[in-house]
């Protein structure tokens, strides 16, 4: 029965369901406000209501938890959202897929792969790593099968909101300007294209073997400062990219939450941060889209808008 219930309707969450149901699966998409998708049931939902959740699930073969609560808010959504959503699985037999991130692995020394140590001492990163540590320990026994899918910072046609590779980015780039960016431009890290990022999701959905597990988005690695680079020759543009003063982001920490929050995970663009998807790759038969193509096509996306 390929029945799912898709929970959030961002950057992901939307095209998700939009994908499942143009294969020609039954999708319900629940968030707060009803938001639709093309091909779905636009449900309104809770996502920290364990009773709500179980109701909307009923008869899903499949959850995908794709919420995404503001930076702010993680401490007090996070938590009960994950206990929603364990109680729902465990209530209707559903499969729980979890859309995660690489926070809890912690500032890395090398590439992280799926069996990375979580050595995280970051608030977000550890109501990350203590989510998904519930999810695994309801899988042990028995109550639910789930799996969480990480990915590292996306990137895609139209990403909005924080992404740091994202609208302001590329506007200042496009129009030969600088690019103010988290961190040191010139580091290697990797990006996760919004389109592999749901491929994965469903390749980890439709997977016959082991759950209760990780799986890691295929990803591009390369440095902002290679990025503006190659945007310039594509375009003939002349943008340069620099980094912001730690002690600036910092600052503005005291008086704003969510530069704070921005602050406290800044050490992923202080050192190289590579997401390692060999595991995956090999055993769900994903791969990631080529770099120029996905980086010409957002590019494209936000220089239509100018």
């Amino acid at each position: 029965m390929n029945k799912h219930l898709v929970v959030g309707a961002g950057l992901i969450g939307r095209p998700l369901a939009e994908r499942l149901a143009a294969r020609g699966d039954t999708v319900t998409i629940a968030t707060r406000s009803g938001s639709t998708a093309v091909g779905a049931t636009a449900r309104v939902l809770e996502a920290n209501d364990p009773a709500a959740f179980a109701h909307a699930a009923m008869d899903a073969s499949t959850i995908f938890l794709c919420t995404n609560p503001p930076y702010t808010d993680w401490a007090a959504q996070w938590p009960p959202i994950f206990e929603a959503a364990i109680a729902a699985a465990s209530a209707t037999d559903a499969r729980i897929v979890v859309m995660g991130n690489l926070y809890p692995y912690g500032a890395p020394t090398g590439a992280m792969t799926e069996h990375s140590p979580e050595t995280t001492t970051e608030a977000k990163g550890l109501i990350r790593q203590a989510g998904w540590a519930k999810m695994h320990a309801a899988h042990e026994a028995g109550h639910v099968r789930a799996v969480e899918v990480r990915a590292s910072d996306y990137f895609g046609p139209g990403a909005t909101g924080t992404a740091h590779l994202g609208g302001s980015f590329f506007t200042a780039v496009l129009g030969s300007k600088t690019a103010r960016v988290v961190g040191k431009p010139q580091l290697a890290h990797s990006w996760s294209y919004l389109p592999d990022i749901v491929t994965t999701l469903i390749a980890a959905a439709d997977y016959t073997g082991d759950w209760g597990r990780i799986w890691h988005v295929p990803s591009s690695t390369a440095s902002r400062t290679d990025i503006v680079g190659q945007v310039n020759a594509h375009y003939g543009t002349h943008g340069k990219v620099s980094g912001y003063p730690q002690l600036l982001l910092r600052s503005l920490g005291v008086v704003n939450p969510m530069m704070r929050e921005v602050w406290a995970s800044s050490y992923q663009f202080e050192m190289p941060y590579i997401i390692d998807s060999t595991e995956t790759e090999r055993e769900l038969d994903v791969t990631v889209t080529p770099w120029t193509g996905a980086l010409i096509a957002t590019a494209e996306s936000y220089r239509n808008k100018k």
